[in-house]
């Protein structure tokens, strides 16, 4: 039976000072299980938090009930906002709804109409997760969100159109070897356009700078170089969770379809084994890579712009990296 600490609310059940804890933590927000909720289920979680909060919770409530109905409410409802966020953009639906793409992404064979669709739909698909997942104390600015989205979609379809005319024409190659070859052109187009999107989106923080924060919790001052740490953490967040995603798959699948003959007599079986090889992949990365940094970074003062120093006395200070 797991273990629960004592329920806090508006504070994470694991240590988000460790990579484990944050992993384990980002595994209970991607649990595809939450998708289920009924709105019974739900209210009655949301519900069970207010009483909570306001003192009045029932006799006999335990800890992990409280954890559980924080889960739930965590999965479905956005933070600022109050409303509810649709299925396919959850984070817990990242994986199932994304899984899709995956495997269009790496499909063999793919026409010059295929690689467009199948990078559009996959930067189309992260968009409406990002905008749908995004901090929303503050109104958003259309414009940028709209910047962000064309920048990575182009540079995603540039890439991948560009690579792949490079590799047909690369006379070197065998056949086999192209075909190979073209099944990872995916992944640098899917990391460019990712980190294109960060900076897009965010490019004004590197001149505006982010709150930082003291150990009781009381904003500082605006740092410049703040800013510029949490788009780099952001920014290599995004080019490690495709790596496995889309590296992996077209290895596994090469080794499968060299050492199966079943694979090679019944091609029908390709299509669904590469689906679950995605699907595996997919659910290793994704809680991975945003377990690398936490949500909230700690930086030292000195590494700060001079007069954030003296207008503390804490040595550590903290920001939010945002995802």
């Amino acid at each position: 039976m797991p273990t629960y600490p004592t329920f806090e609310y508006g504070k994470p059940r694991f240590d988000q000072n460790t990579f484990f804890g944050r992993f384990r933590h980002f595994l209970d927000v991607i649990d595809p299980r939450t998708l289920f909720v009924t709105e019974e289920r739900l209210r009655e979680s949301v519900d069970l938090l207010e009483s909570f909060k306001h003192g009045r919770l029932p006799p006999g409530v335990t800890s992990a009930q409280l954890w559980q109905a924080h889960k739930i409410k965590q999965a479905i409802i956005h933070p600022d906002t109050g409303d509810k966020i649709p299925m396919p953009f959850r984070m817990s639906g990242f994986i199932p709804f994304g899984t899709p793409v995956v495997v269009g992404l790496l499909l063999p064979n793919q026409t010059l109409f295929s690689t467009v669709f199948w990078q559009w739909l996959n930067q189309s698909h992260n968009a409406c997760v990002n905008y749908s997942n995004r901090n929303a104390s503050k109104p958003t600015d259309m414009s940028k969100f709209f910047q962000g989205y064309m920048g990575a979609v182009t540079s995603a379809v540039s890439i991948a159109v560009a690579l792949r005319v490079a590799i047909q024409k690369a006379d070197r190659f065998s056949p086999t070897t192209r075909r190979m070859v073209q099944r990872f052109i995916p992944f640098p187009a899917v990391a460019s356009a990712n980190v294109c999107n960060v900076v897009l989106m965010r490019h004004s923080e590197l001149s505006e700078g982010i709150n930082v924060l003291d150990d009781k919790g009381n904003v500082v001052g605006t740092s410049k170089m703040a800013a510029k740490r949490a788009l780099f953490e952001t920014a290599l967040t995004r080019v490690v969770l495709p790596m496995p995603i889309l590296l992996l798959p077209p290895i596994v699948m090469a080794m499968l379809e060299s050492r199966l003959p079943v694979l090679r007599s019944r091609p029908g079986l390709l299509l669904p084994v590469h689906s679950l090889v995605c699907l595996a992949a997919f659910s290793l990365a994704l809680p991975l890579a945003i377990s690398l940094f936490p949500q909230m970074s700690q930086i030292h003062v000195s590494r700060l712009e001079p007069e954030i120093a003296m207008a503390t006395r804490c040595e550590i200070l903290t920001y939010n990296k945002g995802l």
